[in-house]
């Protein structure tokens, strides 16, 4: 994992290597303050020696000032490297979520993925750029002070160097405890990420229905969880820091006491003395960073392990010899096909239709029966278990997922309104539309009056998901969106099954003249949505029941015709 970790570093390189030089720099600095103490105190005071008094109080203030200039660097371009980092992996990340499959959000959360996508990198930030650069000054300064150390006395050198193993024990037996507890407190902090956003999106519905003594429960149970989780955490933190922070001291007092022996039985001088006290200070100094940051590194590992849980799930991919999907010259057939959920008994047994070319398929039947994922299967949402799908003759795996949707238009029950402007959300069914395209769309899917009476027209912001606008409003922007992509294929899938029957008649209008001269695919909520229908499929619990024109069906008397009574009522 440390070298996927440390992969990242690979575009910014030069900025590494800038931060690890003006740590190494500074920790320089730092042993040296030290050895000019020692010659001040054991020479030039002793000695009156003025002149190297005051060349070595200058040395010291030139110490000062370049380890200020090294901090500031150290401070903003470190943190700017680990900024720099965290929006690679966020931008990783979250091209890497467009191509995974609809599998993956049916089974996640959008707070747990949000909370991947924004606090776990936030630590892997603080992390990139603290924990190398703070290591490698450790590093140096403990390795340093043994040098000197060493040429001071060795004997009193190796007495406290003995104490180094028990810390690194005392650290690797203390280390998984800490990482289970961090991991499992990522894990918290997304539940309560997951109900936040769930809550606030659906604010308007717990007022409308007065839960919102429920919700806070609900809430308060998530948070509770998530408080116990970050207790156990910073228990686990707490036994490692007060160990480490006992050994230290301990470490510092056999100093005092072996120190004082030598210089009791004059094996070392006042100036050797003084010097070993300060590489003393100075030693445990890189080791309490080592404590101080080892939280940070559990924190931030452990957000990276949950970064490469995303990045490891397994994108939608394309066939080997899949092709660009141009036009569609033919209908659609559903050949014997077989589809089951991983989380849920609903799917398709045995289902084979034909959607014909320039003509209107309706789909109709009870709730759950599968219309819906038959419309997910024809936008190769979702691999099936068997059967194929086929289009101008051949499978559709043997044709690129993206041409293939390229090729078909959605106008759905449940329209998604992204945060943004009118002209934005219409624009998304053709990205690179001119004004007057969009303008062109919006008057034909009946909305262009109202837009022109907003205040800023096509640039109103309408809103998080749309809240501005009513739902017949919605359904129409997802329309223009519709028309301004100029598909050969289309699907509307309960498009009018929400709104009320003066909006439904209005919108119908709109959709019958989006319709024309396409391939359409129905899934039928009302009768008059799909009585002229060139083709009726009847499916319930996962299979074709009976299928044709509105009257055969109406003739034969069976579940159609009672369910075209529940329709008109």
């Amino acid at each position: 994992m440390l070298k996927r970790f440390f992969s990242y570093y690979k575009p910014h390189k030069k900025l590494f290597l800038l931060d690890l030089f003006c740590a190494l720099l500074q920790a320089g600095c730092t042993l040296v303050f030290p050895l000019i103490t020692k010659n001040i105190i054991n020479d030039y005071v002793p000695n009156e020696n003025l002149r190297l008094l005051i060349l070595g109080c200058s040395v010291l203030l030139a110490i000062y000032i370049l380890k200020a200039v090294l901090a500031y660097i150290i401070q903003y371009w470190g943190h700017v490297l680990g900024v720099r980092i965290q929006g690679d992996m966020r931008k990783a990340m979250f091209k890497h979520l467009q191509k995974l499959p609809y599998t993956f959000f049916d089974e996640n959360k959008t707070g747990a993925i949000m909370s991947r996508l924004v606090n776990d990198l936030f630590d892997i930030s603080e992390l990139s750029h603290h924990a190398p650069e703070d290591l490698f000054i450790s590093s140096v300064t403990i390795i340093g002070s043994f040098v000197i150390l060493a040429t001071i006395n060795v004997p009193l050198t190796i007495i406290v160097f003995c104490f180094i193993p028990l810390m690194v024990f005392f650290a690797v037996k203390t280390r998984k405890r800490m990482h289970n507890a961090f991991k499992k407190m990522r894990e918290e902090t997304a539940n309560v990420n997951a109900d936040v956003e769930t809550s606030v999106s659906g604010v308007r519905v717990t007022k409308a229905y007065a839960c919102e003594e429920y919700i806070e429960e609900r809430f308060n149970n998530v948070n509770n969880d998530f408080i116990k989780a970050r207790c156990k955490a910073y228990k686990a933190m707490g036994v490692f820091s007060s160990g480490m922070g006992f050994i230290s001291d301990f470490l510092y007092l056999i100093v005092l006491i072996a120190g004082g022996l030598f210089f009791y039985y004059d094996v070392i001088d006042t100036g050797e003395f003084a010097a070993y006290i300060l590489y003393i200070s100075m030693l445990l100094t890189p080791i309490r960073s080592f404590v101080a940051i080892f939280e940070q590194i559990q924190s931030g590992m452990t957000g990276f392990a949950r970064f490469c849980e995303v990045m490891d799930e397994k994108p939608e991919i394309d066939s080997e010899n899949a092709v660009s999907l141009t036009q569609v010259d033919s209908d659609i057939v559903f050949k014997n096909v077989s589809f089951s959920y991983e989380t849920s008994n609903e799917g398709l047994d045995n289902v084979s239709l034909t959607i014909e070319k320039g003509k209107t398929t309706a789909l109709v039947g009870g709730s759950g029966g599968g219309k819906t994922t038959i419309c997910n299967l024809l936008m190769h949402f979702y691999e099936i278990n068997s059967g194929e799908i086929l289009i101008n003759g051949k499978n559709i795996n043997d044709y690129t997922r993206k041409s293939l949707r390229e090729r078909i238009g959605i106008v759905a029950q449940d329209v998604f309104i992204f945060d943004g402007t009118v002209k934005e959300n219409i624009a998304f069914g053709k990205i690179d539309a001119t004004e007057e395209e969009i303008i062109e769309a919006a008057k034909r899917a009946n909305i262009h009056e109202y837009v022109m009476g907003l205040p800023k027209g096509y640039d109103t912001w309408v809103g998080e998901r749309g809240v501005k606008l009513s739902g017949g409003q919605r359904q129409r922007i997802s329309i223009a969106r519709a028309f301004l992509k100029n598909l050969p294929v289309l699907i509307l899938d309960e498009a009018t099954s929400a709104l009320d029957n003066v909006t439904e008649f209005q919108i119908q209008r709109s959709l019958n003249e989006l319709s024309e001269g396409r391939t359409v695919l129905a899934v039928a909520h009302r009768l008059s949505t799909i009585e002229n229908a060139d083709k009726i499929y009847v499916i319930e619990n996962g299979s074709v029941e009976e299928s044709g024109t509105h009257n055969e069906l109406i003739e034969k008397g069976g579940r159609y015709a009672v369910l075209s009574g529940e329709f008109s009522k």
